[in-house]
C-alpha cells in the first residue's frame, strides 16, 4: 500500500520503510534505515541512510542528513546530502546545504549557503604517461 502511495511501481519492494503523513507532528530525532517520505512536520534531526523525500506538505525544522534528499516542501536548518540534494519547483530551503551534487529545478528556492564538497571517492585519475627515453630504442 505504501509503495503505491509513494509512486513506487513495485508494491513488494523493501526499499521504502515508511512515511510521515499530513497532520502528524514529530519532535526529536528520527533515524531511518531505508527510504522514507515526510508529509507531516518534524522539529529536530532526521538521519536517513538512503533516500529521503520531503513532500509538498512536509515541513522540517532542524538538521537533515541523508544519502539522497528530495525537497518539495519546506526545510529550515542545515542539510547534509552525502550523495545528492534536489530542490524541486515547490521546494523551499532556508539554511545551509552541504552536498557534492545540488540540483535546483526552476521555481525551487534556497535562502542560505551551498557548500559543494568533493565526493568521498575521487573520480578515477588518468595514469601518467611514461616517457620513453631515446636510448631505450637503440
Amino acid at each position: 500500500m505504501a509503495g503505491k502511495w509513494l509512486g513506487n511501481k513495485n508494491d513488494e519492494s523493501k526499499e521504502w520503510i515508511g512515511f510521515l503523513d499530513r497532520g502528524v507532528k514529530l519532535e526529536g530525532t528520527l533515524e531511518l534505515a531505508g527510504a522514507f517520505r515526510i508529509d507531516g512536520e518534524v522539529h529536530g534531526k532526521v538521519v536517513c541512510q538512503e533516500r529521503l523525500i520531503v513532500g509538498e506538505n512536509g515541513r522540517v525544522e532542524g538538521e537533515i542528513e541523508a544519502e539522497v534528499l528530495s525537497i518539495a516542501g519546506q526545510v529550515q536548518g542545515t542539510i547534509h546530502g552525502r550523495n545528492r540534494v534536489e530542490v524541486v519547483a515547490s521546494g523551499v530551503v532556508e539554511g545551509d546545504i552541504h552536498t557534492p551534487c545540488l540540483v535546483v529545478e526552476a521555481g525551487g528556492m534556497i535562502d542560505g549557503r551551498c557548500h559543494m564538497r568533493a565526493q568521498k571517492e575521487p573520480a578515477l585519475q588518468p595514469k601518467p604517461l611514461k616517457l620513453v627515453s631515446e636510448s631505450a630504442g637503440s
